[in-house]
């Protein structure tokens, strides 16, 4: 679920830096940009191999040196520091914008592929869920590879791609945690071995199969992107996650769910507590996002530091599905 957060949160101060950003509206801004392209984009002019490779063009060449160039002269000023295009002045580093971002992702990335390699080794073959939390680690590790992608380059498909891959991940979440806690996972016939599914796995695998295929296309049809409604959906989908999460961590005195068919619902795992503990470190960790300033050195933001901290709380949860997968609970509701 940690990726989810960084839509939730991360979604709303974008929003608005794309409606007012004031250094790309200022007058100075606009006639260096023009003053640029009039010395330097003409047909025979080559960005060096690595602007090439990451999509630069002479443009945005021009306006990647008029960002800082009035940057520094606010540093030197002691000025406000402006952003660009909903977006703080970065150094870029062999054309990549947001080098620290990129770096935070892949390392999310890595523990989200080690959290697959911890699954498959630890959690049985015939456990109900193990399929589940597969596919979520695997839908996390698309998600943070276009994390990575969209920070080396914000244009418009790999923000499409960073966004949508970032959804999945949330209701993706969303979907087994419901299956997890209302117990409407598979399970095997006694008879003849065949894989049973509820009604209700039926009923809600349909609802969220059409709730991110609506949400996809609707974004993905609108003249331009819907942020307020895309951090709705996250807020809403990541919220309602965390909700259920909580509950299933309440003490054995508060029993509002049954964590497992074969037990009572005063019977509460070792590790519940695990679950309460991601959720306020992930939402401490997001908080960071609230903080925005300039970029320390022109490298490092609040949004690079957010992805910095959810690194850890990667293995902190996948420990947690892992502990829970291997409950004493599941010796007689697995069959």
């Amino acid at each position: 679920m940690l990726r989810a957060y960084r839509w939730v949160l991360a979604t709303f101060p974008f929003f608005v830096f794309v409606i007012a950003s004031s250094g790309d509206r200022s007058s100075t801004f606009q006639n260096c940009v023009s003053a640029c392209y009039g010395d330097h984009c003409h047909p025979h002019m080559m960005l060096p191999l690595t602007l090439r490779l990451t999509r630069w063009t002479c443009t945005d060449d021009c306006k990647y040196q008029c960002m800082h160039m009035l940057t520094d002269i606010a540093i030197r000023g002691s000025s406000t520091i402006h952003q660009y295009y909903g977006k703080w002045p970065f150094w870029r580093l062999f054309g990549v914008q947001e080098p620290a971002s990129v770096a935070f992702s892949l390392w999310n990335m890595y523990y989200h592929i080690q959290g697959w390699r911890q699954l498959r080794n630890r959690v049985p073959s015939d456990h109900p869920m193990r399929s589940y939390y597969l596919t979520w680690a695997i839908v996390s590790i698309n998600a943070w590879f276009w994390s990575a992608v969209f920070h080396t380059r914000d244009l418009p498909n790999t923000e499409k791609l960073d966004y949508f891959s970032a959804a999945l991940v949330i209701l993706y979440a969303l979907y087994h945690t419901v299956l997890r806690l209302f117990n409407q996972y598979p399970t095997r016939s006694w008879e003849d071995g065949r894989i049973q599914r509820t009604p209700i796995h039926l009923l809600w695998s349909s609802i969220c199969t059409i709730a991110y295929l609506s949400h996809v296309t609707y974004l993905s049809i609108l003249p331009r992107f819907d942020y307020t409604y895309n951090m709705a959906f996250n807020l809403t989908v990541g919220f309602t996650h965390n909700l259920l999460w909580l509950l299933y961590s309440l003490p054995a005195s508060l029993p509002l769910i049954r964590r497992f068919p074969s037990k009572s619902k005063k019977y509460r795992p070792s590790c519940a507590s695990k679950a309460a503990v991601f959720v306020a470190l992930t939402t401490a960790a997001t908080t960071l996002e609230l903080f925005d300033f300039p970029p320390w050195g022109r490298i490092i933001d609040a949004h690079a530091l957010w992805h910095l901290s959810t690194a850890p709380l990667a293995k902190l949860w996948y420990d947690f599905l892992i502990k829970d997968s291997l409950d004493d609970g599941w010796r007689e509701s697995k069959r």
